[in-house]
């Protein structure tokens, strides 16, 4: 089984996200929204205490990065 995704995995919950959100533009999304949501992602395993608001910017860039990937821009 592989290992469960933490809160320094940005890139990889950034490219979960977008998958599961394809529409949402990420910098429309609040941080405790977006805590929520990557609490909810079946891949992630880490405390949902430990995130912080520099933990949950970079997960926002990673998302965002990849939405602006995936529409060419």
């Amino acid at each position: 089984m592989p290992p469960k995704l933490t809160w320094t995995d940005a890139e990889d919950l950034g490219l979960l996200l977008c998958d599961r959100f394809p529409a949402q533009d990420p910098l429309r999304v609040r941080f405790t929204d977006l805590r929520r949501w990557v609490c909810e992602l079946p891949d992630f395993g880490d405390d949902p205490q430990a995130s912080s608001e520099g933990k949950l910017e970079a997960i926002q860039m990673a998302w965002l990065e990849e939405f602006q990937r995936r529409r060419g821009v």
